[in-house]
């Protein structure tokens, strides 16, 4: 049976306080970290050494337009020579597609900040450009956990290869910094989904909680009504996906399983049964058997 997108989103359970309309795109990560407030907190968790930078020092140039039409969930900065680009990798599903998207993500800032700063590739000098770092923060429960993935092990087999990207991920962050709270919070808000299901008082429970514990307080206070909008959304979108997800795996599962009929009846067609017994043995009609042979005696003629 085949499903097409609008049968998918008519299928999403909705809430009994019903999901807010999908007009919010930005994600709790992504919202987060326009504060340079906050930012500068991130980029000191990663780089704990680096004490002189301020908030001055932070150039936001996240891209919100280039890798998805669902929520963002990718941040990219500048300090002094670095460009820093984070994806947030949510429970749901695990993919090492994530390395080709930080790809693409680096490569369209490169072109961005080529044509902000005016230098040509054509031309003879050699064009300056930030030293990229890229980090995956990811949010779900996996039993393997490396610390590193990178383009060549993951698609090539570890082969040399013109382009290689490495990506370092980042699971849980140090007790207390700010990549730790968002984990937190996250979990939180997992948690409270799986007793309230996807609803708004799930989204109330985990920032009460998170507001309780400490964990990202000040922001859950200052931007509440956001964060419940944005999570709203989210829900909306994940569940969308899901059932995506399980309609592909049951038109997977349907294909294969008439592949395998085809090829009974050809074996049995092959060895004369007669059509009755393929039908019984096959499970398939009449009809589909009658074009089989005819396709068989063709050949055999040719």
């Amino acid at each position: 049976m085949e499903r097409n997108d609008v049968e998918i989103v008519d299928n999403v359970k909705k809430d009994q306080e019903g999901i807010m309309k999908r007009t919010i795109k930005d994600s709790v990560f992504t919202d987060l970290f326009q504060d340079k407030k906050y930012l500068l907190q991130l980029y000191k968790s990663l780089h704990p050494e680096d004490t002189d930078v301020t908030e001055n020092d932070l150039n936001d140039i996240t891209i919100k337009n280039v890798l998805t039409d669902n929520i963002y969930n990718d941040l990219g900065f500048t300090v002094g020579d670095k460009l820093m680009i984070l994806v947030e990798a949510q429970s749901y599903v695990w993919t090492v597609n994530i390395i080709v998207r930080a790809l693409m993500y680096l490569v369209q800032t490169w072109h961005d900040y080529f044509e902000r700063t005016k230098q040509n590739l054509y031309k003879g000098k050699k064009v300056r450009m930030p030293i990229p770092e890229i980090f995956v923060i990811y949010t779900g429960e996996r039993k393997t956990r490396p610390s590193e993935i990178s383009l060549s092990q993951e698609f090539f087999g570890g082969k040399e290869c013109a382009v290689d990207v490495k990506v370092k991920i980042i699971y849980d962050g140090k007790e207390g910094d700010i990549i730790n709270q968002y984990v937190i919070f996250t979990k939180v808000c997992n948690e409270q989904m799986k007793i309230y299901g996807r609803t708004r008082k799930a989204v109330m429970e985990a920032i009460r909680i998170c507001k309780d514990q400490n964990v990202l307080r000040e922001y859950l206070i200052s931007r509440e009504k956001e964060v419940v909008s944005i999570m709203m959304v989210l829900y909306d979108e994940e569940e969308i996906m899901r059932s995506y997800v399980e309609s592909e795996v049951y038109e997977a599962t349907q294909k294969a399983q008439y592949n395998e009929k085809i090829e009974t009846a050809k074996e049995m067609i092959e060895n004369d049964e007669p059509i009755e017994k393929i039908i019984k043995y096959s499970r398939l009609p009449k009809e589909i058997i009658l074009e089989l042979q005819k396709t068989r005696f063709a050949a055999s003629v040719q």
